[in-house]
């Protein structure tokens, strides 16, 4: 049994002064209250950990990560141009990650896995949605184990004490109406069955900080055909849809509906899914997701690093939205959050445009739940936030800082706040960052 102290506890529901949590050896809470309450009815049973002038809140949930894309930060922000007019486009991004894709043997994909989840769990994150297409070897051949990549990237999130839902990707076309293509033989998808069988063997890991889902990855790389047969999956979905106005283009061409309304007629709408991006939504997709329970995962930071645009207005309303830093270009959830209602100011010419009418610190509240508790409904959990008998996956913001002076808690983690702050973090109750490192597995890596 442990108690945790802090000046601030923020529970996903309720803001809390000197609040405390208390937590078994199973990882899961106990208590949930004010600090004073809560220790008469611990009395003394566990040790208490004050951790002063913080603010404590459910670990930030990153649903949408492919982790070998961090081996090329930095190297594809910019582009040599070889004219005025050669600026490069999502497209052209894209080739790039095809080479970063094909260069990673399987060392290298454990490699970079572990690197990124480092800097996640030391960025406040306790959960990530691995949307994972490395399938095969470099040659395009399946390995002796057809999920060995897969199970590189969980065990590189477990090594560190990530928590992780793999979304396992299928993978079946080169574009809309197109075969596969070379450059994209590491990621290929033979049939449904092939997927599904893959989900069945990697969910028989006896971990409970392992999920696995399913992922067709978007209407350009699954044949329609295989949509239905995807539909009787029972956990997590996510697709990419409707990021780039061409897919939208070849998706109507190909077959008169839009990418969202072709997942929706497969019966793959519903409370499970997650469009991940929808920069490019058709007019009725926001009131399809509502009826449907559905939500968006946004990425604003890739999104404005590719060039795919900014989600429109109108999925900002009625629609849960959680967040992801998908191609590493940064790992700042914090920043993610923000860009949500900053964007949209930027878009309506206004200020508080997701701001809940009458509610004390509403904005900020909402924006982190985005980051947190729908996060985790995303990725299979049940999205509670810090309440009896919900996992102990908990991060501490250190507030004892100038630029946290004389800002509300709450305002200060989701406007001012970056994974600098971030002091401390537990999963499953298990401490994984200490005093802004990671505990386990901290080993310098080679530099690429």
């Amino acid at each position: 049994m442990k108690v945790l102290r802090a000046r601030w506890l923020w529970t996903g529901h309720a803001l809390i002064e000197d609040g405390a949590l208390q937590f078994g050896a199973d990882g899961l809470l106990v208590d949930v209250d004010r600090f004073e309450p809560l220790a008469e009815r611990n009395a003394g049973a566990a040790p208490v950990e004050d951790l002063g002038d913080a603010l404590l809140m459910p670990g930030l949930v990153n649903a949408h990560s492919h982790a070998f894309q961090r081996a090329f930060r930095g190297h594809v922000q910019w582009r040599q141009a070889t004219s005025a007019a050669d600026h490069g486009d999502f497209w052209t991004w894209r080739d790039a990650m095809y080479r970063a894709a094909n260069a990673l043997d399987a060392e290298a994909v454990s490699e970079v896995s572990r690197r990124c989840f480092v800097e996640m769990i030391e960025a406040g994150i306790t959960h990530v949605g691995e949307f994972h297409y490395l399938h095969h070897d470099q040659a395009g051949q399946p390995y002796a184990d057809p999920d060995e990549l897969a199970r590189r990237v969980i065990a590189a999130a477990r090594e560190v004490g990530l928590r992780i839902t793999l979304l396992r990707v299928v993978y079946g076309a080169g574009g809309v109406g197109e075969a596969l293509r070379p450059e994209q033989r590491r990621f290929a998808t033979r049939s449904p069955d092939e997927a599904l069988a893959a989900v069945a063997r990697l969910r028989q890991t006896g971990d409970a900080c392992v999920t696995v889902g399913l992922a067709p990855h978007s209407i350009r790389a699954v044949p329609p055909a295989w949509l239905a047969e995807l539909a009787g999956f029972d956990g997590p979905i996510h697709a990419h849809v409707a990021e780039q106005p061409a897919e939208v283009a070849a998706c109507k061409a190909a077959w008169g509906r839009g990418p969202l309304e072709m997942f929706a007629d497969a019966g793959l709408v519903d409370q499970r899914f997650t469009a991940v991006h929808l920069t490019w939504p058709e007019p009725g997709d926001p009131a399809l997701l509502r009826r449907a329970g559905a939500r968006v995962c946004v990425c604003p930071s890739t999104e404005l690093d590719l060039g795919d645009g900014f989600l429109p207005l109108a999925l900002r309303e009625g629609v849960s939205l959680c967040l992801g830093s998908d191609s590493h270009a940064r790992i700042d959830l914090f920043a993610e959050a923000r860009a949500l209602e900053l964007h949209a100011r930027a878009l309506a010419g206004r200020r508080n445009v997701m701001s809940p009418p009458g509610v004390r610190h509403g904005l900020a509240a909402r924006l982190l739940r985005a980051a947190t508790l729908d996060g985790t409904a995303a990725l299979g959990g049940a999205g509670e936030g810090l309440r009896i008998g919900q996992p102990a996956d908990c991060c501490a913001i250190d507030l004892d800082r100038p630029a946290a002076e004389g800002v509300p808690p709450l305002e200060a983690a989701v406007f001012v706040a970056t994974p600098e702050w971030v002091r401390d973090v537990w999963v499953a109750g298990a401490r994984v960052v200490r005093g802004g490192r990671a505990v386990r597995n901290t080993a310098p890596l080679a530099s690429r």
